[in-house]
């Protein structure tokens, strides 16, 4: 089946007044989760399915009180829902979907969905770009809340302040993450096509997502939907230190406003310094007003991420000070440079970092943060990307900064095409011969024992992953609380095993 989300739209979509009872297949997605949590607070009936209710989505829909259906079956929708909204992991062949199509049930996608309850009466700002959706995003948050505003916001991540990645707020503001994946298999346009921008931040673009995309062309050709669909009376604020993003700005026809390290960017970063409390920068604004902020992440990027939050919202006409108030008092995004504990004198931290250049970039500021002392950087090659030998190549220069690196061995391998399979021990090896000390080992278990083996007093342990790592964190963490240091080795009930 090959059908456009016009058609959708106008033959399978109940009005959302005659919704009633909402069941989501692939529930347990971190949007999918949170859409559903957001279609509860607004009063519907959910329920959905998935193979696994996994941590941490799973416990926040037994937290919600949302039922979820464990595996894929016909019998999960004999009471015919009003509506059924299918996530991008969702086959063709999957089914449930199989069930839908045959009684015609009407369906939705996940992104068509949000903007459907949720979008057509608000100002949707929407934060795009191959790294720092998630972060930049929350910091757009995080400023309105703190300048009294009450925006609603679905993003990728679990903002601290609020313990959750969404929230329904009131009007105006909306805020998203954007995301270039495609839509859903009915619908293989990337998600923030949906999105009804009236603003947008564009924060990078780079080659990514080699499942779906074949080059970077491809990748430019989405983002340049994203700018076309922007209204001329709305707003771009893009990166400028991104070639790829310079060469689709004449897309826009709405106003555009450049930020980054570029010298002829409107907002420029001129300096930044990595404290204990975060990144104190400098930068000029577009009337070439010097300013200084700062805000509690480390590292350049961050600083790059909270200008181009403070762009938009100064351009949307909030005064200077508030902004800057607003970037300070920023209590962080889980996941995100998130330190998990400190045991031993050992500090555990975990990252989303998946993507070459985020790896470098993580690695590089806390390089800054944790200066004199030991980095380990633990690393899982699991998205549909890194499992490619895509960027087998491009790894090594990413965790060269790390004093260790420990990688797992590729999980899913299968899901690769046969000839283009990443190799973790090649990783381990291009390591060595540039002088770093790497290890190839094939799960958490190993890898918890490992370092609970290596670890000493006031050593850094980064562990970057798109997934929960197999409880890596904790592991690590209760291995070290029982003392199991680097005299002997962590034993097989502290690893969780």
């Amino acid at each position: 089946m090959s059908m456009e989300f016009e058609d959708i739209a106008d033959t399978r979509t109940p009005d959302a007044a005659a919704c009633r009872d909402i069941y989501l297949m692939g529930i347990c997605g971190t949007g999918m989760a949170a859409l559903a949590g957001l279609l509860k607070e607004k009063g519907y009936n959910v329920q959905g399915s998935d193979s696994q209710a996994y941590p941490p989505m799973g416990d926040l829909l037994k937290g919600l009180g949302i039922p979820v259906y464990l595996g894929y079956g016909e019998k999960n929708l004999s009471s015919r829902p009003d509506l059924v909204i299918i996530g991008n992991v969702i086959r063709r062949d999957n089914p449930e979907a199989e069930y839908v199509l045959r009684k015609g049930i009407p369906y939705m996608s996940f992104p068509q969905a949000l903007s459907h309850f949720f979008l057509h009466d608000r100002t949707p700002l929407v934060v795009s770009g191959t790294h720092g959706k998630t972060t930049t995003s929350s910091l757009l948050v995080s400023v309105l809340m703190s300048v009294g505003e009450d925006p609603g916001f679905m993003i990728g991540g679990v903002v601290s302040a609020f313990g959750s990645g969404f929230r329904l707020g009131s009007r105006p503001w909306f805020v998203l993450e954007g995301d270039e994946y495609d839509t859903a298999f009915f619908d293989k346009r990337p998600k923030f096509v949906h999105y009804r921008p009236k603003a947008a931040i564009l924060t990078s673009i780079e080659f990514d997502h080699a499942d779906i995309y074949p080059d970077l062309d491809a990748v430019k050709a989405a983002f340049t939907r994203l700018v076309e669909i922007i209204p001329e009376d709305g707003l771009l604020v893009a990166c400028a230190d991104w070639p790829a993003i310079r060469d689709i700005l004449g897309h826009a026809r709405c106003r555009v406003i450049t930020y980054g390290e570029t010298e002829d960017a409107d907002y420029m970063l001129m300096s930044h310094k990595t404290l204990s409390s975060g990144t104190e920068f400098n930068f000029i604004s577009k009337d070439k007003t010097p300013l200084k902020a700062l805000v509690p992440l480390p590292g350049r990027h961050n600083a790059i991420n909270a200008l181009g939050a403070a762009a938009l919202l100064i351009e949307f006409g909030f005064a200077n000070k508030t902004v800057l108030d607003g970037l300070e008092s920023f209590q962080g995004v889980k996941r995100r440079q998130e330190i998990r504990g400190i045991e031993a004198g050992v500090t555990v931290i975990d990252d989303f970092a998946h993507h070459p250049t985020a790896v470098k970039e993580t690695l590089a500021a806390l390089r800054e943060k944790y200066h004199g002392r030991r980095l380990i950087a633990v690393f899982e090659p699991r998205t549909n990307t890194s499992r490619r030998a895509v960027f087998q190549n491009a790894y090594p220069g990413a965790l060269v900064n790390a004093d260790m690196v420990l990688v797992r061995e590729t999980p899913d391998l299968e899901k690769a095409p046969p000839g283009d399979r990443f190799s973790s021990k090649r990783l381990t090896e291009d390591l060595k011969d540039l002088g770093v000390d790497a290890e190839c080992l094939p799960d958490a278990a190993s890898i918890a024992r490992a370092l609970c083996k290596i670890c000493k007093d006031r050593d850094v342990v980064v562990i970057m992953s798109n997934g929960a790592f197999e409880n890596l964190h904790e592991r690590l963490l209760t291995g070290l609380r029982k003392g199991a240091g680097p005299a002997r080795a962590l034993s097989a009930e502290a690893a969780g095993e």
